[in-house]
């Protein structure tokens, strides 16, 4: 950020302190910033106040910096969206930091974007031209993974803005959805589920253990009864025994696992089961699924078409790599914004139309451009 950036931060109640620890940090740095509270999930009046604190369109000086701080959630993302319509998507930039805790300030920012994209585009150039993985790890993995680049997406999370993005923080990750897997999973690392719990993440002392046909959990076991429990109420929700997701954490800044459930643990070095929900288009993978839950590896040792061999512990040695291009069905930036079926493109494609009505009403007393948003 820079000091002629118009920088403005949202936060919710659970996350006011790490709010303020950001707000304090850019005001030392001599970048003005205002702040603004919000309610995860459900704020009816969120859009309304947030036309009201923006700066107008025609009046942003260089950027309009947006972060969102929350905890537990990643809340109004079709809110956002439709607020910042009328701004041009080139002098925008949205950061939704997640996990907001000092042990996120802790572990998850240790490294830089650009060290995170060139070991991600290590990890792409290796992976995605393949047909089969064969996935190991020292607690007892064994998975057999036919990869299809072709058919389905990567997601590449490196916190790298992009032009009409959302930022996702932490950040560090690749994934895809496998065509088909089978095998032993040992998740002896932690867990991170989309839904709220305060139980310890950490699953060292009591891993999970799938076992996995054709892209399904048919067992699992877990010597920890509250584990258990967890893991009987995701997977009694409708598609949630799919493996939605084949994951690898990238970011070497995290060192150790963490008692919170968070994205934190996700991104450390290792490989990671999603089971539920997936990241891809519908029209590829059609089915949906109200819960993603997260498994994850201490270590790992991915060995690519029978030949090349990646460990969790050697991906500095990707450091001076460069990320493919991002191309549309290819490879894409993790925004999570939910948008499976177009709502969010359509919904803002909408405000923009809004926008430019406003503006040719107003166009005679305030000049083009000048007005927010109505809706």
């Amino acid at each position: 950020m820079q000091p002629d950036d118009d920088v403005y931060i949202l936060y919710t109640g659970d996350a006011r302190e790490s709010a303020a620890w950001v707000a304090a940090d850019l005001q030392v740095r001599g970048i003005a910033t205002r702040v603004a509270g919000m309610h995860a999930e459900t704020d009816d009046g969120l859009e309304a106040r947030l036309r009201g604190l923006l700066t107008r369109p025609d009046d942003v000086r260089s950027r309009l910096v947006l972060m969102t701080i929350e905890k537990d959630s990643m809340s109004h993302s079709l809110k956002l969206r439709r607020t910042l319509a009328p701004y041009d998507e080139s002098r925008t930039a949205v950061f939704r930091l997640i996990n907001a805790s000092p042990e996120f300030f802790e572990h998850a920012v240790n490294v830089t974007p650009q060290l995170l994209s060139s070991i991600n585009g290590g990890m792409l150039t290796r992976m995605m031209p393949a047909g089969h993985l064969r996935i190991q790890s020292s607690s007892g993995t064994d998975l057999e993974v036919t990869v299809d680049s072709s058919r389905y997406r990567w997601l590449s999370n490196r916190g790298v803005w992009r032009e009409g993005t959302f930022v996702i923080l932490p950040a560090g990750e690749i994934s895809t959805f496998p065509a088909d897997i089978n095998g032993t999973f040992v998740a002896d690392g932690a867990f991170n589920v989309t839904a709220f719990t305060r139980t310890d993440a950490r699953l060292r002392d009591h891993p999970v253990t799938l076992e996995i046909e054709h892209g399904r959990v048919v067992s699992h076991s877990c010597p920890s009864p509250v584990i258990s429990r967890l893991m009987e109420h995701a997977l009694s929700r409708e598609n949630a025994e799919r493996i939605g997701e084949l994951g690898f954490g990238t970011n070497v800044g995290v060192q150790d696992f963490i008692p919170m459930n968070s994205h934190i643990n996700e991104r450390r070095p290792g490989v990671h089961l999603g089971l539920g929900q997936h990241g891809q288009k519908i029209e590829v993978v059609p089915y949906l699924c109200e819960i993603h839950l997260d498994l994850i590896t201490s270590d790992s040792t991915v060995t690519i078409d029978g030949d090349e061999v990646i460990r969790s512990t050697g991906l500095m040695d990707f450091s001076t790599s460069t990320h493919p291009p991002i191309v549309e069905h290819e490879i894409d930036d993790q925004d999570i914004d939910g948008d499976c079926c177009g709502v969010i493109a359509r919904e803002v494609a909408k405000a923009k139309e809004e926008y430019v009505k406003s503006c040719r009403v107003d166009n005679g007393d305030r000049g083009a451009g000048s007005d927010t948003v109505r809706s």
